[in-house]
């Protein structure tokens, strides 16, 4: 299709964009040291998916030289979560960085909006020296920066993807704010590349030769793409998750990231994993493990990595990776064709909000112990509905937990804890991602992929919500919009759904759910 190809054309930037970003590293540091020295202590990211994870990962694993400000990455529209981030900040002293590709994501203008409501009551007219955007050329973000007289614009290639354009002005714009070595960065990227060149052979060259193992596998029925990762690199697996996921799941294929799965014994997995291990040099913590799952015959892909700064190769290596895969199910990589269908959803639920002034919630099939079950069929009980939806899961299904929940450690202890439960209980993969932060990410292949995905999606009563200035909703009622979209897309696409609405105490109904996934499963497992 002359079209397709000339759309793949218009996204391979990526390709030399390190080479490129060399003559912008000084320009970065000079702006970096320019933030510092106005004293600004934090920056806050808004961003969604590529332009959001990539800046996660840098923070996470290189730290904040001294002396730079501190980085939090805001990705959600969780209310709790946005007010606790503001608890924290000093409005005067904090820089804004606004991301966003097409300048039109809504979760990041809401963001915007939010900030910029709260900048101009501590700054007044001069409110616009706090912020900065990242976009393409000519987008909507572009104009409202220049309009609002934001510090600086930073226009990016438009010839670049957002889930490729970590080693763009997305991730070394956040990068250069924390201090971080940019001309490292981009020097190991470099090299990188060059490895991976066309002129090197496929066996020799290492983002052909794991695409090569990661797309044949998933053919042979192993497309779990199960990630063992240092502890210095536990933030990695996110945008790994992302690429892998956004690229190839389409057309009803599709290889599957599981990121910050429990590690269980060989036994534990079934014929459809390979396990990649990422390991820094100094850091043999997971070998033993990795040497275990090798001799119990599942196929076991270990890098190595000299030190933090090998991000700058990783994220070549992955990216090439990743299209030499998608070139081997015979998908494009470049494009999401399902990632509309929530956001169209979202849109004509907040439609229906500003008419009715309510979303069309549904009543639930299931109420029980602050526990409330959205399901399509009739069960009786929590138990009996967990039980129900278990009894669906097959050989090479995975199931995914969706929770448009505020991230705390209470919550992402009890999350996995519900993981495990399920692999252990189906032995099947189990991912788990924060709404509305993977309709950005698996959120595509959820739909596109192959249809061997189960689905729970958890949602509760917000503990307190805000307005966003100058729209008809807040973030609570987009957040919930999101959700609802969600699951209209996972239902109409005929996936297997299940909502559970937690409408007292969080971690409580979590705890209750576990409990309730352990009697399903002792009571569906033979005597």
């Amino acid at each position: 299709d002359a079209g397709v190809q000339e759309a793949i054309k218009n996204r391979l930037g990526w390709l030399t964009i390190a080479e490129e970003m060399t003559d912008v590293g000084e320009d970065l540091a000079t702006f970096a040291n320019e933030i510092r020295d106005a004293g600004f202590r934090d920056v806050v990211l808004l961003g969604m998916g590529g332009s959001s994870l990539a800046p996660e990962v840098l923070r996470e694993t290189l730290g904040v030289t001294s002396g730079y400000p501190n980085l939090t990455v805001l990705d959600t529209t969780d209310a709790a979560s946005i007010r606790a981030v503001e608890s924290g900040l000093d409005m005067t002293k904090t820089l804004f960085v606004v991301a966003s590709k097409s300048g039109t994501t809504v979760e990041v203008l809401s963001l915007f909006d939010y900030f910029a409501d709260r900048v101009r009551a501590a700054k007044g007219d001069s409110a616009g020296e706090s912020f900065i955007a990242i976009t393409d050329e000519g987008t909507p973000l572009q104009e409202l920066a220049r309009e609002q007289r934001f510090r600086r614009v930073f226009t990016n290639p438009s010839d670049i993807g957002g889930r490729y354009s970590a080693l763009s002005y997305f991730g070394l714009v956040p990068a250069a704010l924390i201090g971080a070595d940019v001309e490292m960065l981009l020097r190991r990227a470099i090299t990188m590349a060059e490895a991976s060149a066309s002129c090197v052979a496929a066996e020799e060259n290492p983002g052909v030769w794991l695409g090569a193992i990661l797309g044949e596998l998933a053919l042979a029925g192993r497309d779990k793409l199960t990630l063992a990762l240092s502890p210095g690199l536990t933030s990695l697996g996110s945008w790994v998750e992302q690429l892998i996921a956004e690229s190839t799941g389409k057309e009803g294929k599709g290889i599957l990231p599981v990121d910050a799965e429990p590690l269980g014994d060989p036994a534990a997995y079934g014929d459809d994993r390979v396990f990649v291990h990422v390991r820094l040099d100094d850091d043999t913590s997971l070998d033993n493990a990795m040497e275990k799952l090798s001799a119990g015959g599942h196929p076991v892909v270990t890098l190595r990595l000299q030190d933090a700064y090998a991000l700058g190769g990783e994220f070549v290596r992955w990216e090439m990776a990743t299209v030499t895969a998608g070139a081997i199910l015979g998908v494009n990589p470049f494009d999401e064709p399902n990632v509309a269908e929530s956001k169209a959803n979202t849109e004509r639920l907040l439609e229906e909000y500003r008419a009715r002034g309510a979303l069309p919630e549904g009543q639930p099939a299931v109420r029980e112990d602050g526990v409330e079950v959205f399901s399509e069929e009739a069960v009786d009980g929590l138990v009996d509905a967990l039980g129900s939806f278990l009894k669906r899961v097959r050989p090479g299904d995975y199931v995914a937990l969706g929770a448009y929940l505020e991230r705390t450690p209470s919550v992402q202890t009890a999350l996995q804890s519900i993981r495990l439960t399920l692999g252990d209980g189906v032995r099947a993969a189990t991912t788990l991602g924060y709404g509305p932060r993977y309709l950005h990410s698996t959120g595509q292949l959820h739909k596109g992929g192959g249809d061997n995905g189960l689905f729970l999606l958890f949602t509760a009563d917000d503990r307190e919500d805000v307005e966003v200035p100058g729209r008809t909703y807040t973030f609570g009622v987009l957040k919930r919009a999101q959700a609802l979209g969600d699951l209209e897309a996972l239902r109409q696409r005929g996936r297997h759904v299940l909502r559970l609405h937690l409408s007292s105490d969080v971690e409580a109904g979590l705890k209750r759910i576990d409990q309730a996934l352990k009697a399903a499963v002792t009571a569906a497992t033979p005597r």
